[in-house]
């Protein structure tokens, strides 16, 4: 295994080509105040197995491939299940 940093995050907007947009959600204590913080960073990386919006995949860090993509799609962790409308579900109750 090599010493490459790896991070986990879900696929936010896969409009560019052989680019995707992860974004890495962080929780963690405030260490004075002792809230629960919550912290999201986006990140631009290379795409070469067509992630899809809403999967979670694992980003490994590489050598700059553009100006903003430093990360490469190592692997994806858990696809979104997607059905056959794309709109959004219907929240009715069944009567």
């Amino acid at each position: 295994m090599n010493d490459r940093r790896r991070m986990t995050g879900v696929v936010t907007s896969n409009k560019m080509s052989k680019t995707v947009v992860v974004e890495i959600t962080r929780v963690y204590r405030h260490p004075l105040y002792r809230k629960v913080v919550h912290r999201s960073k986006r990140f631009k990386a290379h795409d070469e197995l067509g992630c899809q919006i809403g999967d979670q995949v694992q980003l490994v860090e590489s050598k700059p491939l553009s100006r903003d993509k430093r990360w490469v799609v190592e692997s994806i962790v858990k696809r979104e299940i997607r059905t056959a409308d794309t709109g959004v579900a219907d929240l009715k109750a069944e009567e």
